[in-house]
Parts: C-alpha cells; sequence; structure tokens
C-alpha cells in the first residue's frame, strides 16, 4: 500500500526524522559493517580550520568530500571517513601567540616548547563538538 504524502511538508523536520531514523538503525556503522571485506577506497581529506567555528563556506567542500566517499561506497568500495584537524601550524600558533601575549621565539623558549605544543593542542581542540554536530555522517576523531 502507498503511503498519502501530506499537502505540505516541513523539509527540514523531515530531514530530522531521517536523521533520527539513520541514527536509531545505526546505518552508518552498518554500512562500514558491510563493506568491510570490499576493496578500499582511501580519500585524503583536507581537514577543517582547527581555529575556527564552521560556517557556510564550509558546505561546498564537504558536501563534494560527502558525494565523493558515498559513490565510491555505492560502487562497491569500503570507505573509512576519518576526521581530522588542519594543524599545520600558522593559524593555531597565530591564535595561541595572540591570546598568550608571545612576541617572539624567545618568549617560546621561556615558556617551554612541550608547553608551547600543549597550549597548541588545546586550541585545536577547542571547536571540536562544533565541528563534529556538523558532520552530516558520523566520524572518528584521530588521535
Amino acid at each position: 500500500m502507498v503511503q498519502q504524502v501530506p499537502e505540505n511538508i516541513t523539509f527540514p523536520n523531515e530531514e530530522e526524522k531521517i536523521l533520527e531514523l539513520w541514527k536509531n538503525l545505526n546505518c552508518f556503522q552498518e554500512c562500514l559493517k558491510q563493506s568491510k571485506n570490499r576493496p578500499r577506497f582511501n580519500f585524503y581529506d583536507g581537514p577543517p580550520f582547527a581555529t575556527g567555528l564552521p560556517h557556510y563556506g564550509h558546505i561546498l567542500a564537504g558536501t563534494i568530500k560527502d558525494i565523493v566517499t558515498r559513490f565510491a561506497h555505492q560502487s562497491g568500495f569500503h570507505v573509512d571517513r576519518r576526521f581530522g584537524w588542519d594543524c599545520h601550524g600558522l593559524p593555531v600558533e597565530y591564535e595561541i601567540d595572540k591570546t598568550l601575549g608571545i612576541k617572539g621565539p624567545e618568549d617560546v623558549a621561556k615558556m617551554g616548547i612541550e608547553e608551547y605544543n600543549n597550549q597548541c593542542r588545546g586550541i585545536v581542540m577547542r571547536y571540536s563538538k562544533e565541528w563534529e554536530v556538523n558532520q552530516c555522517y558520523q566520524i572518528r576523531t584521530l588521535d
């Protein structure tokens, strides 16, 4: 029997219902489990910017990445998705230097490299929850 479709649909509400269904059925993990013996598809993702919040500028790149990995899965591949951070240095160092009032290498040396690195790690994880919440698929953070 065909289910009647209401005349008026609120698409955001329908999307929330579908996401909740997928979550309840654990669809993403089930797909990974079912594809585990298939050939692997490696997709090296350039991670999001660690020192800022997600915004609309990330939607296009995220959509393309999601389409590529979903297509690979639907084409018979096992696709692990790993969420990482853009920790190449400068943005993180800039933020930490600004926050701690560091003016140059001498200030870093006084603080100690280990402590400086710990401070940098701390700001890298500052927005991790916001990024995780804004992903359209389940993710695993890298250790």
